[in-house]
């Protein structure tokens, strides 16, 4: 495999298990099978400006996303890991965008709708309505093949690629159009609700959670008592053992949902541990954590650099 591959997370809070499944995992599988390509995962501190506006948190939450990536398994030695907010291009490429968007086009976008649920029009940031414009920049910049994402996320990589159309039909060839990747049996990961895992619905499972979190969060998973078997609890166990082998253990404990709730504890403990301990190890050595920030911050300041001089040339202002 020999692909260029990028993708980004927002440092909005703790990573859960739909963060993982969904999307995390698949940046470690990729980064270790794209062994003669290039591996880009960036921090999105530029678009958690839309949620958060707090300097303390903002660098808090952004650290601990590089940490979360080294603790699941990315390696700088294999992969390139940056802060959005270091590389200029992406703000300045992102106008560019900008200047050929229709507003018609950008109310389609899944962020801005979600918004306007929460509140009047008029109290939408002008950041959240552009947003995928950024999010194309964040993206068309290095030349990226392959975008590793959740189903949520998809609606922003064919805004990527609509836009990489767009430019290229205006100014000339300059993009190459990106394809998402989404791993289909994780497109959805159910939260301890039913509901799509998510923390606007305060029903996940931290990734990184400790032993009485686990066990608080099982145990409060809602079931439904008229059923063969609590399809809730079954959904998020298929995450870490096969269909196979949970249809057995299910079947000999029809209706015992707090043996269920408890074999399923002991996997996610069983799982979670390893790196957990891993995330407290990186944590404690801060400095080793920058100094990979830095390293990232010039490879990709480097390409990021290179492509924007061909952008600048074709729109005439080089």
């Amino acid at each position: 495999m020999q692909k260029t591959i990028l993708s980004g997370v927002k440092p909005t809070g703790r990573p859960h298990l739909g963060n993982y499944f969904g999307a995390m995992k698949q940046f470690v599988e990729l980064q270790n099978k794209n062994k003669d390509g290039i591996n880009y995962f960036f921090i999105a501190d530029y678009h958690a400006l839309n949620l958060i506006q707090n300097a303390k948190e903002i660098r808090e939450l952004s650290l601990g996303v590089v940490i979360d990536f080294l603790a699941i398994g990315l390696d700088p030695k294999k992969s390139v890991i940056f802060k959005q907010s270091d590389i200029q291009e992406h703000t300045e490429l992102a106008w560019i965008f900008d200047t050929i968007t229709t507003v018609p086009y950008l109310k389609r976008a899944h962020a801005y709708k979600d918004a306007l649920t929460k509140g009047k029009e008029e109290e939408v940031s002008a950041g959240t309505f552009t947003y995928p414009m950024l999010m194309a920049a964040d993206i068309l910049l290095y030349d990226t093949d392959i975008v590793p994402v959740g189903q949520d996320q998809k609606q922003h990589i064919e805004f990527a690629r609509d836009t990489a159309e767009k430019f290229n039909r205006i100014f000339g060839e300059t993009f190459k159009i990106p394809d998402a990747y989404i791993v289909k049996n994780a497109e959805t990961v159910l939260g301890t609700d039913g509901k799509k895992m998510s923390k606007s619905y305060n029903n996940t499972i931290p990734l990184f959670a400790t032993d009485e979190e686990i066990e608080k969060t099982v145990m409060s998973i809602v079931t439904d008592s008229s059923g063969e078997r609590p399809e809730n609890v079954f959904a998020i166990h298929s995450l870490f053992k096969s269909k196979e082998e949970l249809e057995k253990v299910y079947k000999e404990n029809k209706g015992k949902y707090k043996v269920l709730k408890e074999a399923l504890i002991k996997d996610l403990k069983d799982f979670i541990k390893p790196m957990r301990k891993k995330r407290e190890k990186i944590a404690s050595d801060k400095e080793a954590v920058y100094k990979i920030l830095e390293e990232g911050k010039k490879k990709a300041r480097a390409t990021a650099r290179a492509k924007m001089q061909r952008v600048k040339k074709v729109i005439g202002v080089d």
